[in-house]
């Protein structure tokens, strides 16, 4: 027998978190999340997203124990942006149990009905920055904290499923860090700043934080990103948040704008990689030495890895060469620092835009992750 229950106490939305760390402990591809990011993204009182969004939150128990979670999410933004009734599911992990997993989509399917939405889509977060898919290939390749990973069961049950279809699958990329930045990056580079007057901008904390242009980061991210799928428009709270959660502790030489005069036209956000960080916490807690571990990482890069987490550029410099200044420049800092390899974030099998830049560089295609969809 599954049973079915929804998430109404602070202990039982305890729980829910807790259960990926119980069933993906001793995974040596999984990355625990932040447990202390993970709360507060999925409480009414701390994630700015509810503005925009509704969600309900559900636990299936078999025998009495924990079986599995799904969050089901309403994001009136995007569905008014797309022209859509879509409930969206995430945080969706299961044992593999068919029961369970069937279950749980049904909690969605029921709750979205009941709103009037006609369809469901997923796994989705609330908005783009939250991770997005399923894993379909790659699972023996080390995660992110960035991207979901799931057991090679989850894709099995979704196929096993009548009415859900692919809906869009995003491709991630392992870059080997040249020794010497690409000859055709350099003669790119040399061009745009002599034609274009395009320049390489390296922000202090104050410029980031109290001038504003990490708010204008991410304004420029709703410029880029707007087209891509699903995307929903960040809000100023939002963005607030954002700047708090990432570029208020960011290593500044590896976030890189791209400036034409005064004006930003695109920029690059990067962090050391805490995959291997954040296996060393107790399931993605700071505490006892979580904060530690995380520390070594952020400020010593005790990796060779470093994650491409936001690179976008206003759609009219794109073919003025703004990306390759990006890479000119956070390749010579990957150098510096001794970073060996390089994850791209997400990235859509069909922008082929965007796949084209890696093509100087040696570059690997090493994970994709999927969204279905089902008409309700």
């Amino acid at each position: 027998m599954i049973k079915i229950k929804r998430v109404e106490t602070k202990r039982e939305l305890k729980q829910f978190v807790q259960f990926y760390y119980d069933l993906y402990r001793g995974c040596d591809s999984a990355v625990p999340y932040l447990y202390a990011d993970e709360m507060s993204t999925l409480r009414r009182d701390k994630n700015p997203s509810f503005e925009c969004c509704e969600a309900e939150y559900f636990l299936a128990y078999k025998n009495g124990e924990i079986a599995g979670r799904v969050a089901a999410i309403i994001n009136h933004r995007a569905n008014e942006r797309w022209g859509c009734r879509q409930v969206r599911f995430g945080w969706f992990d299961f044992i593999d149990d068919p029961e369970v997993s069937t279950a749980l989509l049904k909690a969605v399917e029921d709750w979205g009905k009941a709103k009037s939405m006609t369809e469901i889509a997923g796994p989705l977060g609330f908005i783009d920055t939250d991770r997005e898919g399923m894993l379909i290939d790659g699972f023996d390749q080390l995660s992110t904290m960035y991207v979901n990973y799931n057991y090679p069961y989850y894709p099995q049950h979704m196929e096993q499923k009548g009415g859900f279809i692919k809906d869009n699958d995003y491709v991630e990329c392992k870059v080997k860090v040249p020794e010497v930045v690409p000859v055709k990056f350099a003669k790119i580079t040399d061009m745009v700043r002599n034609r274009y007057g395009l320049r390489v901008h390296k922000f202090t904390r104050k410029e980031l934080v109290s001038d504003g242009w990490g708010r204008e980061v991410f304004h420029l991210l709703n410029a880029t990103y707007k087209d891509l799928y699903g995307f929903s428009e960040l809000s100023q709270h939002q963005i607030d948040k954002l700047v708090n959660d990432y570029i208020k502790i960011a290593d500044l030489n590896l976030v890189t704008g791209i400036m034409d005069g005064d004006k930003m036209v695109g920029f690059g956000v990067t962090f050391p990689s805490f995959s291997r960080t954040l296996q060393r916490t107790r399931d993605g807690r700071f505490l006892p030495f979580g904060w530690w571990e995380l520390l070594k990482t952020l400020k010593w890069h005790n990796t060779d890895t470093v994650d491409l987490l936001l690179i976008g550029v206003l759609p009219e410099y794109r073919g003025k060469g703004a990306n390759a200044l990006i890479f000119d420049d956070l390749i010579r800092q990957f150098q510096r620092y001794g970073f060996k390899w390089a994850e791209t974030g997400p990235q859509m099998e069909t922008n082929e835009g965007v796949l084209s830049q890696w093509q100087y560089l040696d570059t690997t295609i090493h994970r994709r992750h999927r969204c279905y969809r089902k008409k309700i």
